[in-house]
């Protein structure tokens, strides 16, 4: 069943995410997919993640789908103008793939020095509007295709954000833009992500929440004080502090928040690192 149609469905719906390589070998990106393949029902394939120079993520998404794997081709509005946008997002669709989450992308700043010079013509939004006018037939400029793409198109969300309303009025236009599915930033609040969800319950789209397992205490310190929007409870926080073994610990809490919050979302999409083995044990376990 195509990603699409799971969440359509109504069945409760797993991603997880894949980096490409920082080279020119696939092998190890697409064994680590396979392993994942019936486990989940998609992979996102990164799209520079962080500001970090990779290879082109269409390739990737076209390699997983020969093996069988729905991918998800995230797309960075950093990186390219939009007639560099939209020729890939063609490229992608001749390739095979289907589905595509439309990110703004991370300011290439890192150290207090520009990695590269951002683009940033067009934001995550303005992207949904071009995947949907692709997808009538026409380019940016009403241009006439000679074909056109029909992608599932998706967005994200940052539930835990320091402005709340100023981050759902931003999810309407991206779901009024054509975003179907929307993926969440990670989430550790239980009860914020509760209040957020009703505060989100009459929006059209399929949410999964994103989860990322803790491994130790000082990376449950640097998600709570460093990522923006992103809160960890001072309950969570102890437990990883006391833990003997930290990231069973962070697979159990995991487990937990997904346990509590399947009510309130349609999924679950995985956020760890390239690290297929705590997916294939938190699975197991929900």
């Amino acid at each position: 069943m195509s990603f699409k149609n799971s969440l359509d469905s109504g069945k409760f719906t797993l991603t997880a995410e894949i980096f490409p390589p920082k080279g020119v070998d696939l092998s190890d990106a697409v064994k680590k997919a396979v392993q994942l393949k019936g486990i989940v029902n998609a992979i996102n394939v990164t799209d520079n993640q962080r500001a970090v120079m990779r290879m082109n993520p269409i390739v990737l998404c076209h390699k997983l789908n020969h093996e069988g794997i729905d991918s998800i081709l995230q797309m960075s509005c950093r990186d390219r103008n939009s007639m560099g946008l939209s020729s890939d997002l063609l490229a992608a669709f001749a390739l095979g793939v289907r589905n595509v989450l439309s990110i703004t992308g991370d300011y290439p700043l890192r150290e207090g020095k520009v990695l590269a010079k951002p683009v940033f013509e067009l934001d995550s939004v303005q992207l949904l509007d071009l995947i949907k006018t692709l997808g009538r037939g026409f380019d940016i400029h009403r241009t006439s295709l000679s074909s056109k793409p029909s992608f599932f198109a998706g967005a994200v969300v940052n539930p835990g954000s320091e402005q709340p309303d100023l981050q759902i009025i931003k999810l309407k236009k991206k779901i009024d833009a054509g975003a179907e599915f929307i993926q969440t930033q990670v989430v550790y609040d239980t009860e914020g992500f509760k209040k957020f969800r009703e505060e989100t319950s009459g929006l059209k789209a399929k949410f999964l929440l994103g989860v990322f397992p803790l491994k130790s205490f000082k990376t449950a310190v640097f998600m709570n004080e460093k990522v923006p929007g992103v809160k960890v409870p001072d309950g969570i926080l102890k437990r990883m502090e006391g833990s003997r073994s930290p990231a069973e610990e962070g697979v159990d809490i995991a487990v937990e928040i997904i346990t509590k919050l399947k009510p309130y979302c349609d999924g679950v999409h995985f956020m760890t690192m390239n690290d297929v083995e705590v997916v294939k044990e938190i699975v197991a376990k929900i």
